[in-house]
Parts: C-alpha cells; sequence; structure tokens
C-alpha cells in the first residue's frame, strides 16, 4: 500500500515538503508508536559495538533527523540506532532550494541540501530536554544516538578543527557516540578534508573532547565512496593509529554512472549527493576494503544502497558491524526498518 502511495501520489509532491510532512507524522504518532514498542519489543538481536549495547543491527543515517526532534518516534519505529544531524557549529539554512530531487527509476535521491540545521548550541539544548525526559521515563524503548557534525560554510578551511569542537564540546555529553563527517559532497571544500593529513588534526582535536567528560564518548569518521582505493586504506590506516573507534562507509556519491534515469533528468537536477540503489556495489567494495585493512575488531557501519534483506545481509558478511538506511526508509516506508531487521535475524 505504502509503495502505490508513494508511486502515485508523494512522487507529484516537492520532496523536501513530503519530507516534513512525514517527519511531522511520525513524531505526532509518537505515543502510538512507543505503546506498540513496548507491547511487541524492539525487532532484532541486540549487537554490541563501540561499548554499546545496540537494540538490533539496522540505524538510521544522518541526514534525516537533522535537528534531533524525532530520535525516539524513529526508534520505535524500529531502528536500533538514529544518528542525528549533519549539525554544524554555525547555524545555518543550507542551499537554495530546490534541493532534494527523487529518481525513482532508480530508487534513489539527489540532495544538495548543504548541512542546513540549528547549529549546535540549539541541538545540544534540544539533547537535554531529551535527556530529561528520558530520566523520568526510564530510559525505556530508547534507541542509542549517534551524533554527526561537520563544517559550518561561513568557518574557513583553516579554522576547521576549531569549528569541529565547538560542536563536539556542545555535543558529546548528550551523544551515544560522535560522527566527524568530512565526506558530504554540498560543502564547498568539505571533501578536501579527508585528505590524511588535514583530516588527522580534526579527529585528534574532536577524539581529545569525546575523551574528556565524565564519560568516553566513541569517535567514528564518514567517509565518501568516491575516494579512490589507496585513499579508503589511507584512512583506514590514520583510524588505527590515533586509535579511533570506528568508520561509517559510505556517505553519497557524486557519480552519475548506471542511471536508469533519463540522462536529461539527470542533468537537469545537477550537482548533489546521489543516494540509494545505485551506490549499492561501490559501498559495499569500500566497506570490504576497510574490514580487510582494520581487521575484525573495528566497528564499521555499512550505509549507502541497502534497501532489501539481500542487501543488509551482503553488508554484513562484506564486514559490517552495523547498518544505517535513509533512502530506502524513504521508498519502502514506515515497515522497512522492522521488515530489514527480522529478515536479517531469520
Amino acid at each position: 500500500m505504502y509503495r502505490l502511495l508513494f508511486d502515485h501520489v508523494l512522487t507529484r509532491t516537492d520532496p523536501e515538503r513530503a519530507h516534513h510532512g512525514a517527519f511531522r507524522a511520525i513524531r505526532a504518532a509518537r505515543p502510538a508508536l512507543r505503546m506498540l514498542a513496548k507491547v511487541g519489543g524492539a525487532p532484532g538481536e541486540p549487537v554490541d559495538a563501540l561499548g554499546l549495547r545496540f537494540p538490533n543491527v539496522l540505524g538510521l543515517a544522518a541526514g534525516f533527523d537533522k535537528n534531533a526532534v524525532g530520535i525516539d518516534a524513529l526508534g520505535a519505529l524500529g531502528f536500533g540506532h538514529v544518528e542525528v544531524g549533519t549539525v554544524t557549529g554555525e547555524p545555518q539554512p543550507g542551499n537554495p532550494k530546490p534541493r532534494l530531487f527523487r529518481l525513482p527509476e532508480d530508487r534513489a535521491v539527489v540532495n544538495r541540501m548543504g548541512f542546513n540545521n540549528e547549529g549546535a548550541e540549539v541541538v545540544a539544548a534540544r539533547l537535554v530536554a531529551r535527556a530529561r525526559g528520558l530520566d523520568r521515563l526510564g530510559g525505556r524503548c530508547r534507541p542509542v544516538l549517534g551524533v554527526n557534525i561537520g563544517k559550518s560554510k561561513v568557518v574557513p578551511e583553516a579554522e576547521a578543527v576549531r569549528d569541529y569542537e565547538k560542536s563536539a564540546r556542545l555535543l558529546a555529553p548528550y551523544a551515544d557516540y560522535l560522527v566527524v563527517n568530512v565526506s558530504s559532497p554540498n560543502t564547498p571544500g568539505l571533501r578536501d578534508l579527508q585528505a590524511v593529513e588535514k583530516l588527522e588534526p580534526i579527529l585528534t582535536a574532536v577524539q581529545g573532547i569525546a575523551a574528556a567528560g565524565d564519560r568516553r564518548v566513541p569517535l567514528l569518521v564518514k567517509i565518501a565512496p568516491d575516494l579512490a582505493d589507496d585513499d579508503v586504506l589511507a584512512v583506514a590506516d590514520l583510524v588505527t593509529a590515533i586509535g579511533l573507534d570506528g568508520i561509517v562507509a559510505t556517505n553519497t556519491t557524486i557519480s552519475r554512472e548506471g542511471l536508469r534515469t533519463p540522462a536529461g533528468r539527470v542533468a537537469e537536477i545537477g550537482a548533489g549527493g546521489l543516494s540509494g540503489r545505485p551506490l549499492t556495489e561501490r559501498a559495499t567494495d569500500v566497506l570490504r576494503l576497510l574490514r580487510g585493512r582494520v581487521g575484525p575488531d573495528l566497528t564499521l557501519i555499512g550505509v549507502g544502497g541497502i534497501t532489501s534483506i539481500e542487501d543488509a545481509r551482503a553488508r554484513l558478511a562484506a564486514g559490517a558491524t552495523l547498518l544505517q538506511g535513509y533512502t530506502a526508509f524513504i521508498y519502502e516506508g514506515p515497515l522497512w526498518p522492522r521488515r530489514i531487521v527480522e529478515g536479517v535475524d531469520q
């Protein structure tokens, strides 16, 4: 039923407007979702990673809940963890609209949102309020919370370390884990920070903050699928050398190869990061490369093009510790996370 609704109704609605409407509906349904979660329990088998116990293997990737407004409603849908953000040190409106586009023939999405978010200070205050509410509820039905941080567009590259530090200081106290995002294609110059000589000072600075509070917060880095294999391995070596806790692989791609969508439509959409089914093969290859380099113990979160149960199983077979989805959630609907989790376990 959802597929019919999506194909015949939602595809005729502006994608960003449809996203906000659907997310409002999820948040409004939170009390009922929480009740169902209490009765039925979290789907799937727990996964121990990052020194945490995840309710199941599947999480929601960063980008859906940019401002941490619906964490627990999303968890009640069946996601074992929810990664909010990307959050930047400074609030920013993102790129001009339109900036979100569907490619239904490919079960894919192109976005050039540009880290639109309310900024680290506002998100931190929201997480404080959530933590107080969880204390009253005893933490029941709680997904693991990841916070994804990125560079503010107004901050020059030379001051990137300071900007990441600001976000980490504000947000680490309320995160179960942190992710440094240097791989979105929609902030000018951001992907240049994936070069090891630029990435290391950012990661070590954030790592110091993540370890300085009352508890040590696990830290991961999110990389692009467009890195050459040698660069993927260089990042893996850096992560191992400085003792990071894991890698999220991968972000969206700037490639447009092999799409079914007519070339004219693709050209009309223009720049942005492509997510969804076309990313499956490369994201799996990057994950396999990483696992071969870092060994069996480092946490690797596989994301990018996971649509079916078979996709999820293949990513786990390639070495993923945990999985994330986003685009398939848009195309497949609110029952998708439980279907994937239960299918993987079976």
